[in-house]
């Protein structure tokens, strides 16, 4: 009996081990016929000019909401610390480094892998249940470059607009509350956010930026896209791209940011 136990515990880790290189191996074969597909004719612009739409318009109220609330609480949370030392006229100028070097791109991404991440997901896992992506196939029609290259790309490409609305709005949302306070004006205001605000910042957000939306895009492609299982799968599908891209994103602003502090 122990001998079957063990025997057992050995086969279900080699098939998990062995299941967890496929899907690196599938994923990464996905991600190589993106940039296949993504560079050869025909492309499919009118899908990538509706994608961008759904991706970029139909974000911009969770947007607005969530960067100016996001700017007035980092303000609120700040200014006892800073008063402290004596140091309250420096707030604007935190809220430049934290939001446009940190918050800005990290908070587009979490909430367009919440909202657009699962919405890309479930719907492909709807499709790929349904059988309308082999319908395509059967038609004529490549499949892969109408539905996944034109998210992906839309994705990459509304990012970072997203990114500077964000930071737009948590910029005012802080004016709002050092104004009601301090009594501020908004000329010095802004010349005080943007005061140690250099070149090398603006690049670094926009590249993380679109890093994170290339992430977003494909990693919710590719589980929509793969789903097995029938509608169980498609929730399954929807929850992994969210986690999945939310994980890949820490793990690739840890990254970015240790290379922009080398380079600084």
């Amino acid at each position: 009996m122990k001998d079957q136990n063990k025997q057992k515990g050995k086969y279900l880790i080699s098939k998990g081990v062995d299941d967890y290189f496929t899907g690196v191996s599938n994923a990464f074969h996905f991600v190589i016929e993106y940039f296949k597909e993504a560079f050869t004719p025909p492309f499919e612009f009118a899908e990538i000019a509706r994608q961008c739409y759904e991706i970029g318009c139909k974000s911009i109220l969770i947007i607005s909401l969530t960067g100016f609330i996001i700017g007035m609480i980092f303000t609120q949370q700040s200014r006892p610390s800073l008063a402290a030392f004596g140091a309250a006229s420096w707030l604007p100028s935190l809220i430049g480094i934290a939001i446009i070097r940190a918050l800005a791109p990290l908070l587009t991404a979490i909430m367009c892998s919440g909202k657009v991440g699962s919405g890309i997901g479930a719907e492909l896992g709807s499709m790929k249940v349904s059988e309308q992506i082999a319908a395509m196939e059967a038609s004529a029609t490549n499949p892969f470059k109408f539905l996944v290259v034109s998210r992906v790309t839309a994705s990459v490409l509304m990012t970072p607009l997203l990114m500077v609305y964000t930071a737009f709005m948590g910029v005012m949302g802080a004016f709002v509350d050092i104004s009601r306070n301090e009594h501020t004006s908004f000329t010095t205001f802004i010349t005080n956010v943007f005061q140690n605000i250099s070149f090398l910042d603006c690049v670094s957000s926009i590249v993380r930026a679109l890093v994170y939306g290339f992430t977003v895009g494909m990693v919710s492609c590719y589980y929509g896209y793969t789903t097995t299982q029938g509608t169980q799968g498609v929730g399954r599908a929807a929850n992994m791209a969210v986690v999945i891209a939310i994980y890949l994103i820490f793990i690739e602003e840890e990254v970015i940011v240790q290379v922009v502090n080398w380079i600084r």
